[in-house]
């Protein structure tokens, strides 16, 4: 380590001696991990790459169009590329998608109608979305409108239960939901290949039921993605890991094309779908963001691993562990109190590059039944790809780090956390 580097953390930005050489063992111990990180990394660099030389993308396809946007070339192009990348049948791909839960919610109203059945077979769905189900009975939920909904639980080793998946599905079956993330729940999050045995155990018992995988954070996290072990259509959001930190807003929804059609019609409306709808000057950064995308979510898992090697060596217990294997950027510390937890989240927001002098309070955060703390210093505002940590304000005091667009950065946020919580 350079000596102005050790000058700038101890004078700057107040790091003690004690946590700097802590930081330099954690570097010596997490060096072999980063080697299958660049392996994949690559990979998914060269995927992305050719699936815009086969487009033939150009720059003409970064211009605005106006009104209703008919014959947007750049949108087009947008969406192509995204089923190229993601080896679907066709893509949506939109910044009027607000956030990942809205690329969901929009997901299961196509698909879904009266009288069907919604299962998750990954124990309940993230928190936001259980108002959509009505799970948590929220106006305009599905179960206002005859949807009705059914989970299996995960066994008590993290694994998904594919015998009880199997035994639930039924003649109403008609959407069965994975998430691939942990979310806010102490458990592994799912890799390619237990989503593969899921999907397989699924169809088994039902060919023609739809399985939706919830994508967020997962993306570039493996060489492949769940729509490549046969899953009919997967959504996410583009301030998470695909918009590599420049997408300014929007998500995503990539599958079958007959299931893209339906979700398009609850975008816009029935018999318009997928041809009408402005870019509004977003096409360049979408695009620029997912050919940066796969370095960014490499960065973002080797802080997180830095961050699980740091604060295992002090005690805590992370998930997952530095040595684990990864199918998404998210890293949990349980720490020890509440106090704890703001502690963290304030650390993490001294490191950020934007209102790094704001500090972080919990607060009732629409669509969550605790209250929730946020640290988010971000050039776009919710951005999970760049640096963040947040937490609901309860037992067991986990708090969920995540992010970076570049691993000094999110290990910068890891010591800042340390040293705000004091504990050395």
């Amino acid at each position: 380590m350079l000596r102005e580097t050790e000058e700038i953390l101890l004078r700057k930005y107040g790091i003690k001696k004690e946590i700097f050489e802590l930081s330099k063992s954690v570097d010596e111990d997490i060096k072999e991990q980063f080697d299958r990180m660049k392996e994949i990394r690559e990979y998914n660099q060269l995927k992305v790459l050719n699936a815009m030389q086969e487009a033939n993308l150009s720059d003409n396809h970064f211009n605005w169009t106006t009104g209703y946007g008919y014959n947007d070339l750049g949108r087009e192009k947008v969406e192509e590329i995204y089923a190229k990348v993601f080896h679907s049948e066709d893509a949506l791909v939109r910044p009027q998608i607000v956030n990942g839960t809205h690329a969901l919610s929009l997901t299961i109203q196509g698909i879904v109608r009266p009288g069907d059945e919604i299962l998750s077979i990954t124990s309940a769905p993230y928190d936001t979305l259980q108002g959509v189900i009505g799970i948590r009975e929220e106006k305009g939920c599905l179960k206002e409108f005859g949807v009705t909904y059914k989970q299996v639980d995960f066994l008590e080793d993290g694994n998904i239960d594919i015998e009880g998946a199997k035994n639930e599905i039924g003649e109403k079956t008609k959407l069965v939901m994975i998430q691939r993330s942990k979310g806010y729940a102490w458990r592994k999050s799912l890799s390619i290949s237990d989503i593969k045995e899921a999907i397989k155990a699924v169809k088994s018992v039902k060919q023609d039921v739809i399985v939706m995988i919830d994508n967020c954070y997962g993306e570039f996290l493996e060489a492949l993605e769940p729509t490549d072990v046969g899953a009919d259509v997967m959504a996410g959001s583009l301030i998470k890991n695909p918009g590599g930190g420049l997408a300014l807003a929007g998500g995503y929804i990539v599958g079958k094309k007959d299931l893209i059609e339906l979700i398009s019609y609850r975008l816009t409306s029935p018999g318009i779908g997928k041809e009408c709808g402005l870019m509004f000057g977003t096409t360049r950064t979408i695009l620029q963001g997912l050919f940066l995308a796969p370095y960014v979510v490499s960065q973002a898992v080797m802080g997180a691993v830095f961050c699980a090697r740091l604060f295992e060596k002090l005690g805590y217990k992370v998930n997952p562990s530095y040595d684990a294997e990864r199918s998404d950027i998210i890293q949990i510390v349980q720490l020890k109190s509440a106090d704890e937890v703001i502690k963290f989240c304030e650390g993490v927001q001294e490191a950020a590059p934007v209102d790094s002098f704001v500090k972080p309070v919990p607060w009732a955060m629409p669509g969550y039944d605790d209250e929730v703390i946020m640290a988010a210093g971000a050039f776009v505002q919710g951005s999970s790809i760049e640096l963040s940590a947040d937490a609901p304000i309860r037992e067991p005091y986990n708090v969920y780090f995540q992010g970076g667009l570049t691993y000094d950065h999110s290990k910068m946020g890891s010591l800042k956390a340390l040293e705000r919580m004091g504990i050395l």
